[in-house]
């Protein structure tokens, strides 16, 4: 009988915090991207750019300013466009973000970006690039909110 009351208990339990998760989810959400960022280096790099976030219908601007280490080499502007995800609130969007960048361009190129922030939120970014560079490094950038 012991057994059984324990099993019983234990069920109770794993059902409570299973129902209890489901009935609270996450209220992170998405919001789109749209940046223009300049950029030039020799292994090293150094950029900063302009953009809007737009979250729940409205648009927020923003400023950013990075760096990257890696392979680079060249001179380029960006236009990125993309999702800013786990996003609470539009100020989620400002700190500190690092992760990977790959791109090239001769004349015309392409570029992609996957970044993270101190505040769980992940920006996938890419679009076309204008310049002569190839880059494939580790960045730092840094988002302030206008």
């Amino acid at each position: 009988m012991t057994t059984y009351v324990r099993t019983s208990i234990l069920c109770t339990i794993v059902t409570l915090v299973l129902w209890s998760a489901a009935a609270a989810p996450s209220q992170a959400d998405t919001g789109t991207l749209r940046v223009i960022f300049g950029k030039g280096g020799l292994i090293t790099a150094a950029g900063a750019g302009r953009g809007i976030l737009t979250f729940h219908g409205k648009q927020y601007p923003f400023e950013a300013s990075g760096a990257t280490v890696g392979t680079t080499l060249g001179v380029s502007a960006s236009e990125f466009g993309g999702r800013a995800f786990n996003l609470r609130t539009p100020s989620d969007l400002a700190g500190s973000y690092t992760g990977l960048g790959v791109g090239a361009a001769l004349g015309a190129g392409a570029g992609w970006v996957r970044l993270r922030n101190e505040n769980g939120v992940v920006l996938v970014l890419r679009g076309p690039k204008i310049g002569v560079e190839v880059y494939a490094n580790w960045g730092w950038v840094h988002i302030d909110m206008k």
